[in-house]
């Protein structure tokens, strides 16, 4: 194979939400950088082939075929997957990877990544969440806390824009918000009684959506979310953050960025001599062709799982069982968010009222365990997404309505329901793994990735608190037919697997330091989720964001100083 020297400043493995962030702040530093990215290019509003499309110009109106779901029953499983958005996510069989428990990895490979379909939500994590691993001691201690982060969550949020609402929660801080979008009836009365009855707070989502965009928005090219709820598509007004809309936009603008689509990442180059990283090892996915290129500092963006694979390669005589893994932690400690309990019920009343449009955002119920001290027989908390909603018309229970009567009332509107669902924190234990495969390869000679993660006793008792206290909560609402259930789902599904290459103050207990940096590599920086030190109970896509922003910042610091 050919061999191709090429030379950057700072080199970034992945475009998604924490590649692009990278991608900014560095090249807004003036940093020539290079963005790798293992899928295909896609560039904003140009490669969105369905984000116009009304629901009967599908063929099979949303739906996949039946031979497509008996191909890929994993992927079909994923949030947000259909015919509208296929195209944004990984088929099973062309990137295969080895289960020893349950695991289904949702993948998005292509210039943005899964920021084209992530979730939005954009909750900040409190001080409970950075300090109660150590403080309630069922984990390991974050190296920073909430005042380290606090001044990166506002930097990307007036980037992003951020739509929510300033509620004084100490569980869930407030942010850089824009307005938000507004409680429906129910929701506002489950709100009020959840307040008076619980001392629980129901409160507007904080999501990524621009409700009111201001000047700097404009300036990206974005334009005012117009309630569509079609996001995953692909948003043709930039309503919602991604990295094809926001963030590798703006690095382009400085004239800094390149970015390289179909390029695998094979390992991170390690010089002994040097006692540093000097590059990274690429294979080209058409021509399989094996190209280095070098840079004086690498962040590695690759998502959780793939972050450690590269590290986890990337051996050398120095660092035999992958790139600075000295402590035998990296792999280790991998972790995700619990979604298996939703609850659901109907309320009387309200029919005088409906609501305008598709709000793209849920209220959240704000975490109310284990904040100030352990108050239950798990550790850990849960936030929950819930949402209120009216159904189309009063049909017959039996499904049997025809003709000229099911007409009628499916053009009506009918009763008031409710659901809910728990985004819960896992303790991340040594026993929950990725490693390589000793002896299985992908298509460019790569090992594959070995998955080795489940539940415990704690995510049960955490399941079963969810469904009697949400159940409970409603029922004081008002609420009948009350249903609840554990939907089994294996982790993963979350998408928001975390760890594997944790952050820590004792280099023999952690891979990355307090700035992201691999201890002993200093100019390799990792800032996707691979780097979580716990999993806390908030959505983490805005942290990686913040998080990112910071490491970034202090690399270009310490480049100056010349320490890097």
């Amino acid at each position: 194979m050919g061999k191709e020297q090429q030379t950057y400043d700072a080199i970034v493995i992945g475009s998604g939400i924490s590649g692009g962030w990278a991608a900014k702040e560095l090249c807004e530093h003036g940093l020539k950088t290079l963005v790798l990215e293992r899928g295909r290019n896609v560039e904003h509003l140009k490669d969105y082939p369905t984000m116009t499309k009304e629901p009967w110009e599908f063929k099979h109106r949303g739906q996949m075929t039946r031979e497509f779901l008996q191909e890929n029953p994993l992927i079909s499983k994923a949030a947000g997957f259909g015919e509208d958005t296929a195209h944004f996510f990984v088929k099973d069989a062309d990137h295969p990877y080895v289960q020893e428990k349950p695991f289904d990895w949702i993948r998005g490979y292509q210039v943005g990544g899964k920021s084209l379909t992530w979730g939005r939500a954009c909750q900040r994590w409190s001080d409970f969440e950075f300090s109660s691993p150590a403080r309630l001691g069922y984990g390991h201690d974050w190296p920073i806390r909430y005042k380290d982060v606090a001044p990166w969550y506002s930097h990307v949020e007036k980037f992003i824009g951020v739509c929510g609402n300033a509620d004084g929660i100490e569980a869930m801080p407030d942010g850089e918000f824009l307005p938000p979008f507004d409680l429906n009836c129910v929701e506002q009365h489950v709100s009020k009684v959840f307040r008076e009855q619980f001392g629980r707070h129901l409160v507007q989502g904080r999501w990524a959506h621009l409700s009111v965009p201001n000047p700097l928005h404009e300036s990206q090219g974005r334009g005012r979310c117009q309630s569509r709820n079609l996001c995953m598509r692909g948003c043709p007004y930039g309503g919602y953050f991604s990295s094809n809309a926001c963030t590798l936009p703006w690095a382009a603008k400085s004239g800094n960025l390149t970015i390289r689509p179909f390029s695998v990442v094979h390992s991170i180059i390690y010089d002994e001599a040097k006692g540093k990283a000097t590059g990274v090892r690429v294979i080209d996915t058409n021509t399989h062709e094996s190209i280095e290129y070098h840079a004086r500092i690498i962040f590695v963006n690759a998502s959780t799982i793939n972050s450690n694979l590269i590290l986890l390669n990337s051996r050398s005589n120095r660092f035999p069982q992958g790139l600075g893994n000295d402590s035998g932690a990296l792999g280790k400690y991998v972790g995700f968010h619990l979604y298996r309990g939703g609850v659901g019920g109907e309320i009387d009343g309200f029919e005088d009222k409906y609501y305008y449009v598709r709000n793209p955002t849920e209220p959240i119920l704000a975490n109310f365990r284990n904040l100030q001290k352990q108050d239950t027989d798990f550790v850990g908390g849960y936030t929950t997404f819930m949402s209120a909603y009216r159904t189309r018309g009063r049909q017959p229970e039996d499904g049997s309505g025809i003709g000229a009567d099911f007409k009628t009332a499916a053009s009506q509107p009918g009763q008031w329901k409710i659901y809910g669902y728990m985004q819960g924190e896992t303790i991340l234990k040594e026993t929950n793994t990725v490693s390589l495969s000793p002896d299985k390869t992908d298509q460019w000679g790569i090992p594959l990735i070995v998955t080795n993660v489940g539940y415990d006793e704690n995510d049960e008792k955490m399941i079963r608190d969810f469904l009697t206290e949400t159940s409970n909560m409603l029922a004081t609402a008002g609420f009948k037919n009350i249903e609840a259930h554990d939907n089994k789902q294996a982790p993963g599904l979350d998408i928001h697997e975390m760890g594997g290459a944790r952050m820590g103050k004792d280099p023999k207990s952690s891979v990355l330091n307090e700035w992201n940096q691999v201890h002993a590599c200093k100019n390799v920086f990792v800032t996707d989720g691979a780097c979580m030190t716990s999993t806390g109970n908030q959505s983490p896509s805005i942290l990686y964001m913040a998080l990112t922003a910071r490491a970034a910042n202090h690399a270009v610091e310490e480049m100056k100083k010349g320490n890097l």
